[in-house]
């Protein structure tokens, strides 16, 4: 109950002002639509924020940059200011997108605990299961399992539509996102993270930008991301065990769009690690295997393709089970309800 109660009091909200949302809490089986999974009703409505954000853009598109920096990552700002503060920010120009020197968090290494523990899979099945998801799809979580971790560093923010701009140019690299309306850059969303690019496209933009920079850029391994988002406690969510609408970018928020880096604060990660939950899925460094002593889970991931890039973290396109911090994803290709981004790692 506690983890739906942010959710409802949007619902409620929505109903009183005809935004007519529907129900995230409606069992609806195993199989669902593709805008069942994204949480539209069947005709067209007004989303979250269509009638505040207009009124917020009017105000804000005269502050300066130091201004709108002030507001962007302030958690006593409302939501949609910091929104539409950073939107108009990416336009300008983001000081806080740095090509050559992307913002990064250093990680101790340590002795972690990653996973979930096998008696665990059917209670967190259970919790979500209204939301169509199969029991396999929890059981790729478990067991749970110590790693060592040595010291690493991980970006503060996903990759973003400027910087891989900035790669395309440099390298001619031929894959365009899909994010990408028509392939054209998204010049009022450069400050957003990049989807919904390929793995393969992931991997080249870490080996372009180690090779520009002589650094050690590359993605972070599953333990590395999940130790980076869940923390030394292993929290659910990068927050804490509740699930709370406005610290992440999910179905549940609304927005049915990316965000500009950075804007949910309240949803950090214990490193300070913006958007591990929600806003775009992102790639790791390997394929998925099982974890030692668990078993191939033969899903539809799996039937399309039987080795499959894991992805971590949720999109503003899934519900808030894909933002659990050890829950196992991957890109189906087929459909268009697969936002997949990444963030980068370094080795000192």
């Amino acid at each position: 109950m506690n983890e739906l109660m942010e959710c409802d009091t949007y619902l409620i909200d929505g109903a009183q002002r005809g935004w007519h949302w529907p129900s995230f809490t409606q069992p609806v089986g195993n199989d669902m639509s593709e805008r069942e999974l994204l949480g539209l009703p069947r005709h067209f409505t007004l989303q979250r924020f269509a009638e505040s954000m207009p009124a917020c853009h009017a105000e804000l598109r005269s502050y300066g940059i130091e201004a709108l920096l002030d507001m962007i990552e302030d958690r006593t700002v409302a939501v949609e200011r910091r929104i539409v503060a950073g939107n108009i920010l990416g336009t300008l120009g983001d000081p806080r997108i740095l090509l050559e020197r992307p913002a990064m968090i250093d990680v101790k290494g340590a002795r972690v605990q990653i996973g979930l523990r096998p008696e665990r899979v059917g209670e967190v099945h259970a919790r979500y299961r209204q939301l169509g998801l199969k029991e396999d799809w929890i059981a790729k979580e478990a067991p749970a399992h110590p790693i060592d971790l040595s010291d690493y560093r991980i970006a503060k923010y996903p990759v973003t539509n400027v910087e891989y701009r900035q790669f395309l140019l440099e390298t001619g690299y031929a894959e365009l996102p899909l994010g990408w309306e028509f392939g054209i850059y998204p010049l009022s969303r450069a400050n957003h993270p990049v989807h919904t690019v390929s793995p393969s496209a992931a991997d080249a933009y870490a080996a372009w930008l180690a090779a520009k920079t002589g650094r050690r850029f590359r993605l972070p391994t599953e333990a590395e991301w999940e130790y980076a988002a869940g923390g030394p406690a292993g929290f659910e969510f990068p927050w804490g065990e509740e699930f709370i609408c406005d610290m992440a970018n999910t179905a549940e928020f609304g927005l049915m769009s990316t965000t500009p880096v950075g804007v949910l604060p309240e949803g950090n990660s214990p490193f300070g690690l913006a958007d591990m939950a929600g806003n775009v899925e992102e790639y790791v460094a390997t394929d998925y295997l099982p974890y030692a002593q668990g078993r191939f889970v033969q899903d539809h991931l799996a039937d399309l393709e039987r080795s499959y890039r894991v992805a971590r973290g949720g999109s503003f396109a899934r519900f808030r089970d894909l933002a659990r911090t050890r829950r196992r994803h991957g890109w189906n290709a087929l459909s268009r309800v697969y936002v997949m981004g990444f963030r980068l790692a370094e080795s000192p």
